[in-house]
């Protein structure tokens, strides 16, 4: 079982419909013996680092979900606001996040683009990694985003994009993958990757 999860954010929902639509069995959850029971985790979501880590905090996620990456050593996604809340710092409401990554969080710098991000842009494969397989490198995805992530270690780093600078997308280290876009929003490559994770042996 594929647990998801229930961080009080937005989009739960349509990630769970997309690994139940690629045959695998998911359930939105903040339950701890149901996130224990399961086989790897994600976390999805649409929302602000601060919020999202007060939320985690206040249920006693965030412990749990350490344990889980950490300890347990289980396959773990990360998607949008996922990524973000991985790292040490965000920019957004001055947030302390998991720490799971070393590394700042920070906004888009101002230009004449507009912020959000909001829409496709292609993601730059800048190591190979599994959840990569049978995607084509330049391949479109849906992003949602004002923020970026600036890892210390450029080794974690998997895919990269342009707007206005070229952010970091993708990283991967061991047990955990993160993607700052819509893996569920994304279509065909998107639910690739989805099931690519979900496959995924360490």
């Amino acid at each position: 079982m594929i647990a998801i999860i229930d961080y009080e954010g937005g989009n739960l929902t349509s990630v769970l419909r997309a690994v139940q639509h690629l045959g695998f069995e998911g359930e939105i959850t903040r339950d701890p013996d149901a996130i224990d029971r399961a086989e790897r985790l994600i976390f999805p979501g649409v929302g602000a680092a601060g919020a999202s880590m007060d939320v985690l905090n206040r249920t006693n996620l965030t412990d749990l979900v350490k344990e889980q990456v950490v300890i347990q050593k289980k396959p773990f996604l990360a998607i949008c606001i996922g990524i973000q809340i991985l790292f040490d710092h965000s920019e957004e409401d001055d947030a302390d996040c998991l720490g799971l990554l070393s590394g700042q969080v920070k906004r888009f710098p101002s230009s004449e683009l507009k912020i959000p991000q909001i829409g496709w842009n292609q993601v730059y494969q800048v190591r190979p990694h599994p959840v990569f397989q049978g995607v084509p490198d330049g391949s479109d995805f849906y992003f949602v985003n004002s923020y970026y992530s600036i890892p210390d270690d450029s080794s974690v780093v998997i895919g990269e994009t342009d707007y206005g600078i070229r952010f970091t997308s993708a990283v991967a280290k061991d047990n955990l993958i993160a993607t700052q876009f819509h893996l569920e929003k994304s279509g065909p490559v998107g639910l690739r990757m989805l099931k690519n994770f979900c496959e995924w042996s360490i």
